[in-house]
């Protein structure tokens, strides 16, 4: 599966370095950008109240739109403001060609309607994919952007070498953030691996995941996934965080799983740098669709 060039855990399996790939991913995207002329390419973030998560999230994800030679406009608005407000500011932007990509950093604070929100923004400028059209276009195979988390972990396989096509796959948890795209990444034609969508009521969890080539973890519980759920070989792909009195966690068992496992991502440093990664490449990619360069 691997390549001894690949940095390894002490246990002997590929470590899938999400910082890495994601800086590799912004680099790619500005010498695109820089070849076609550097055409303009927007990114408009939106930040409701005063979430310092929130806020560290969105400063990440403007400073590395800068460094793909995009333009980053930020609309910051406070944790009060009532929801026609808001979403006048979302339907101004959604309105304005200057602006390629869209993101709604959630959550929203308390009494604001989210779903509302994500229903202003047009499927090509909705560059997390969380809008249900743009989740009918994934269903449908059309063109569109994929939710950012689930297409990283798909990068971070591609870049490591993770053999997919005929493999069972498990992904833990049934969100329509990841786990329910995930499987339909997994599971269409060119991925072709056959994925299971595992959650709290699939019984014995651990002979589940025992079966399969590729886990991606994805509920949110600190440590879920021990030794004892891994074939050894498979590729384990940690999306969920925990926040604990030892600070955050995944949803695997790193220091148990990386002893058995043949490649596995750490947290932090994995899925989650991939995230701000794959946001570029959707926004790339919505610029191209709305008629910025062809």
């Amino acid at each position: 599966m691997a390549e001894e060039k690949w940095e390894r855990t002490p246990g002997g399996a590929v470590l899938m370095d999400g910082n890495r790939l994601r800086d590799e991913l912004v680099v790619d995207l500005k010498g695109r950008i820089e070849a076609l002329g550097n055409p303009h390419v927007c990114l408009a973030t939106v930040l409701v109240g005063d979430d310092k998560p929130s806020q560290i999230y969105v400063r990440n994800k403007r400073k590395k739109a800068e460094e793909a030679g995009m333009v980053s406009r930020h609309v910051e608005l406070p944790g009060d403001i009532s929801q026609p407000d808001l979403e006048a500011a979302v339907r101004d932007l959604a309105d304005d060609p200057s602006v390629h990509g869209i993101l709604v950093q959630l959550p929203l604070p308390d009494g604001l309607d989210a779903e509302r929100i994500l229903d202003l923004l047009p499927p090509e400028k909705d560059v997390d994919g969380l809008t249900e059209r743009s989740m009918g276009r994934l269903l449908r195979g059309r063109d569109g952007h994929v939710p950012c988390t689930p297409l990283g972990v798909m990068r971070l396989m591609e870049r490591y070498g993770v053999e997919t096509a005929g493999k069972k796959a498990v992904v833990i948890g049934r969100s329509t953030l990841v786990g329910l795209p995930q499987v339909l990444l997994l599971g269409r034609k060119g991925c072709d691996a056959t994925p299971t969508l595992a959650h709290s009521r699939s019984g014995d969890l651990a002979a589940i995941c025992r079966e399969a080539d590729i886990i991606v973890a994805a509920v949110g519980v600190a440590g879920l996934v021990t030794a004892e759920f891994v074939k050894p070989g498979a590729a384990v792909l940690d999306v969920g965080i925990s926040r604990t009195a030892d600070g955050i966690q995944g949803d695997v068992d790193f220091d148990a799983v990386q002893a058995v496992a043949g490649a596995i991502t750490p947290m932090p440093g994995g899925t989650g740098p991939m995230t701000i990664g794959c946001l570029m490449e959707n926004t790339f990619n919505a610029a191209r669709m709305q008629g910025a360069f062809a």
